[in-house]
């Protein structure tokens, strides 16, 4: 099939070279992101891959179908920017990619709590500059912490796994328990409020829904332990960030880890260093000593760009030979149009 690619970067252009040697499918890419703006450049193409960070709203869709367009293929897990009811409306299949590398997930997240910890940023730039003082850099033993893990699925599971070999303690917190949670050492399973009340560190890995948009918001920061270290590297939504911001000054958040803003699609995979940032908020954030910030690179590994090229041409394919989509996501009138992580 003939598929166009949106908001490509060179590493999505090696990655799905590379695997379409199995597949033979015609693809082409665009740097551009896909919107209502752009969704013209998909003329004659049945396929349209999207990113992260794409609007498939309802003006992109019409424009899509309208063009040719039969299937919409997800190189993500998530759907939140997709009108799901829309896209049922036209005829127009969506497909994703459900799990690519947990693991590279989970371990950033483990490495926004070592560097915010033991200060490694702040580390690396003193010896640069010749400055060999420790003073400001004082950490903390991760033995005998204990870390809350909200949301136990693949990658919530792994970064547990990874925390409990530091020695930690873990307070687990999922609407749907994991039994292979609950069969880890030092591991169980408390209420919300419970798991903001003892956690040293709190790790956020849970799908963006309607019940989970702003999870971290004024009143769940007011019942966690005063200077916790908070980690998200599931959805930017998941936290207030107005809220972070005055946790943060008040001393409540010690440290803050985030590899995705709710406001990231304006500034993220995009290099801006030559540009004044307009967002405010997110120039707030970046002030603060004890922040570090990440540009959602929590999925660029190799393992997790093989995977989620090969995941996503398999989709195309077996939408063009008529076979069942095994990674099909169908509006449902009830559910959230948002999505898991």
């Amino acid at each position: 099939m003939k598929v166009a690619f949106f908001s490509t970067k060179s590493y999505d252009r090696q990655s799905f070279e590379a695997v379409n040697a199995d597949y033979h499918h015609d693809l082409t890419f665009f740097d551009t992101q896909l919107n209502s703006n752009t969704a013209a450049l998909a003329a004659g193409f049945p396929a349209v891959c999207k990113f992260v960070n794409d609007i498939a709203d309802a003006t992109t869709l019409e424009i899509l179908a309208s063009n040719g367009t039969r299937i919409l293929a997800l190189r993500s897990a998530g759907f939140d920017q997709v009108d799901l009811k829309r896209a049922a409306e036209l005829g127009i299949k969506v497909v994703r990619v459900p799990a690519y590398s947990p693991y590279a997930v989970a371990e950033l997240a483990v490495g926004l709590v070592l560097m915010l910890n033991r200060k490694l940023y702040r580390a690396y730039n003193r010896v640069r500059d010749d400055n060999f003082s420790l003073e400001g850099l004082l950490g903390f033993d991760l033995n005998g912490r204990t870390v809350g893990v909200v949301g136990t699925g693949k990658i919530g599971m792994i970064f547990a796994q990874i925390m409990q070999g530091f020695g930690c303690s873990l307070l687990g917190y999922d609407a749907y328990p994991n039994s292979q949670f609950e069969a880890l050492a030092n591991a169980r399973y408390v209420t919300l409020p419970e798991l903001l009340a003892n956690s040293d560190i709190i790790s956020l890995h849970c799908p963006l829904m309607s019940t989970t948009h702003y999870l971290i918001n004024p009143n769940t920061i007011e019942q966690m332990k005063p200077g916790v270290m908070l980690i998200n590297t599931s959805r930017g939504g998941l936290i207030d960030t107005a809220a972070a911001i005055e946790g943060i000054k008040s001393g409540k958040i010690g440290h803050l880890g985030i590899d995705v803003y709710e406001e990231e699609e304006a500034l993220f995979f995009q290099d801006l260093s030559d540009t004044i940032i307009q967002d405010d908020t997110f120039q707030l954030l970046q002030s603060f000593p004890n922040v570090v910030i990440t540009a959602h690179q929590g999925f660029f590994t190799q393992e997790a760009l093989y995977s989620i090229a090969t995941t996503t041409l398999s989709n195309i394919t077996d939408f063009e030979q008529g076979q069942p989509l095994k990674n099909e996501v169908v509006y449902k009138p009830s559910a959230s149009a948002k999505a898991p992580v």
